[in-house]
């Protein structure tokens, strides 16, 4: 065997969860079985990688000979020695089981910076991030004054990817031209959007990204100590990320006298408890502090007064994964990449009623429709598109009216969503927007610090107008009393959580008041999803008399006689849908 042979296997999350450790151990055995073992392993540089993005086709693995690729899907432990002797040992790549072209489409229709090396790279190895160019731009970067620096990253262009899009260099010079010291940088990864995985990813592919764009933050403005907050929800993540700060250590990137340069940087991990408003810089600084998670009224903002009140940045995961590609590459490069007013690329999960879900890297500005339909391959089971929900539990819903909107901070604001740190929900013509804008507000609801009566007093009301909407309870003047209260919340919370939480509720009134009204003035739901409203009754032309319905039924509303159709009494169904989930005829309609 003479062959350079290189076997990658999706270890992220998603990767775990379908079975990535089996598989990798299934890969061990087969080699070692078949005497190979040694061999690959002198030649194999990783063996394990990060998330690769399409998390619907794991387990994916790659089986490299001699620089020639081959990518495989669903790929299960008995899968293993099949793949060793047709494609390892024969040269024959197993055609039926390699990834199709959705899998193609999906990443070559990406533009990838800040996930260049996520799924290629083994996260535990620092050689392998040395490889790629690794560690190169804080040498670089520690060769240029800070005032240099900051004017890279000023024109650059980047913006902060936690949410508000604030400019990077700006906050940044802020923050140097404070006297007091010593100064601290924050990486936030206190990810806690439903559905949310895009700094999960980053970390847990790729964590020394993140040690390089802090420590590259951390000479712009005189800081010698900084910290990951991240939330231990993320084992894996925080398992790789401490490795990496101790490999980062060892190798001198962190600590005394980094790459000889007189420049000394150490970073530590502080875990969050789950608490959503935690991702609030000032709720952050408070929970590192030890003290109780909850936001405080700015100003002063951070960069004036922030961690044990010395001046402070806090940027995201993504932002500090983008500073060295920027110190690498150059200001003018990643200002080329975007819009004008939006800079660079940015990171969605993307999930919902799309055939393509997981994470994606796109540029700013790009089409929504492009993302849906292109990257995203459409809607699943050939639905129509209804709505697609950005910015997480904060944003807003686009109507498919405005599909082919340009994805930027602007148009995003101007449209009555957001950015937010990028999550991406898409909805079809079976999703009620009233009962979308009812869980979004469950969510912050319950996230609520309860600090400011706004948010905690506000929210709760809203909350409990909606429900009775989907209840069939709604009254005549509900829909008025719903902006009202959005209102005043957005401008007198405390903080983001409180001035964001009405946006799903006002955005769906904007662009779907007709489905609330419904919902009011018809006890009807449009999309035949909240429960209360619904009628569920027999198609008897349809019903072969199985009995299901009937054995189903916890009220006995169901009922017949044996091959007989059966019928459902209305006044004694309470609308569980348990008759319509186990008909196999589909007679069992809903109303």
């Amino acid at each position: 065997m003479t062959k350079d042979i290189i076997v990658n296997v999706c270890m992220g999350t998603g990767g775990i969860a379908g079975g990535g450790a089996e598989v990798m151990e299934a890969f061990h055995q087969e080699l070692q079985n078949n005497s190979l073992d040694g061999e690959i392993g002198k030649r194999c540089k990783t063996g394990k990688v990060g998330c690769r993005g399409f998390c619907a086709k794991d387990v994916l693995v790659d089986i490299t000979i001699d620089d020639e690729t081959c990518t495989y899907q669903h790929v299960k432990a008995t899968m293993v020695p099949r793949l060793v002797k047709d494609h390892i040992i024969d040269g024959t790549p197993v055609a039926d089981w390699l990834v199709k072209q959705d899998y193609t489409d999906f990443h070559s229709r990406q533009k990838k910076i800040v996930l260049a090396n996520c799924g290629k790279i083994d996260p535990e190895k620092i050689e392998a991030y040395l490889e790629v160019g690794g560690y190169e731009s804080i040498k670089k970067a520690l060769k240029m004054s800070p005032e240099a620096l900051r004017e890279v990253v000023k024109q650059s262009g980047l913006r902060g990817r936690g949410g508000a899009g604030f400019p990077t260099g700006l906050k940044w010079e802020l923050c140097a031209a404070n006297k007091e010291n010593p100064k601290y940088v924050i990486c936030n990864a206190d990810e806690g959007d439903p559905g949310a995985f895009m700094d999960r990813s980053v970390v847990e592919g790729n964590p020394h990204s993140i040690i390089e764009g802090m420590t590259i933050g951390a000479h712009a403005i005189g800081s010698h100590f900084g910290y990951v907050y991240i939330r231990a929800e993320y084992p894996l993540a925080v398992e790789r990320l401490q490795m990496a700060l101790e490999h980062a250590r060892e190798h001198g990137f962190l600590g005394k006298n980094i790459h000889d340069s007189n420049f000394d940087f150490d970073i530590k991990v502080k875990l969050g408890a789950g608490a959503f408003v935690c991702g609030e810089e000032t709720a952050l600084i408070a929970s590192i502090e030890g003290e109780r998670g909850m936001p405080r009224a700015k100003p002063p903002f951070p960069a004036n007064k922030g961690l044990w009140g010395k001046p402070t940045i806090i940027n995201n995961v993504e932002t500090w994964a983008n500073l060295p590609p920027i110190i690498h590459n150059g200001a003018d490069w990643y200002a080329a990449i975007g819009s004008e007013k939006s800079k660079g690329t940015k990171v969605f999960a993307l999930t919902g009623k799309i055939k393509n879900t997981g994470l994606i890297e796109v540029p700013m500005g790009i089409k929504l429709r492009d993302i849906i339909f292109d990257i995203g391959g459409g809607i699943e089971g050939g639905r129509l598109l209804k709505a697609v929900q950005t910015g997480g539990p904060s944003g807003g819903c686009i109507p498919q009216a405005h599909i082919d909107m340009r994805v930027d901070y602007d148009s995003l604001t101007e449209i009555g969503s957001m950015m937010g740190s990028g999550g991406m929900v898409v909805l079809d013509e079976t999703d009620c927007m009233v009962n979308i804008s009812k869980f979004f507000l469950e969510f912050t609801q319950s996230e609520s610090c309860g600090k400011c009566t706004p948010c905690r007093i506000g929210t709760k009301r809203m909350l409990e107008i909606l429900t009775r909407i989907t209840e069939g309870e709604g009254r005549e003047g509900d829909i008025e009393l719903l902006l009202d209260l959005g209102n005043d919340v957005k401008e007198t919370s405390l903080c983001g959580l409180g001035m964001s939480a009405p946006n799903p509720v006002l955005s769906t009134i904007r662009y779907f008041r007709h489905e609330y009204e419904a919902h009011i003035k018809h006890k009807h739901c449009p999309a035949k999803v909240c429960r209360k409203l619904l009628t569920y009754f027999i198609r008897q032309d349809l019903c072969v008399g199985c009995g299901a319905c009937a054995k189903t039924c916890p009220t006995g509303a169901a009922s017949g006689k044996k091959k007989k159709p059966h019928r459902i009494d209305t006044s004694a169904c309470i609308k569980c849908g348990a008759c319509f989930d186990v008909c196999k005829v589909q007679a069992v309609l809903k109303e």
